[in-house]
């Protein structure tokens, strides 16, 4: 399995890259790309995808904090 990389988006979607399965509650596999990019608004009426509904709607700009190295 390749590495499964998601990026925050500023103001948008969850990106996702890499080889990933998304199951719903009950099991089901939902169809995916070796790219797509998940809802974070809730607006989009392709969920859990996005579908862009969110531009100009939805504001969030995540920042992961720095750790400092132990030594």
């Amino acid at each position: 399995m390749s590495k499964v990389q998601i990026k925050v988006m500023d103001n948008g979607p969850l990106r996702v890259t890499g080889e990933v399965e998304v199951i719903d509650a009950d099991g089901n596999k939902f169809e995916t790309k070796q790219a797509f990019s998940l809802c974070r608004c809730g607006m989009s009426q392709n969920l859990p995808f996005c579908d862009g509904t969110h531009k100009g709607q939805f504001e969030s700009c995540v920042r992961a904090k720095k750790v400092l190295d132990e030594e």
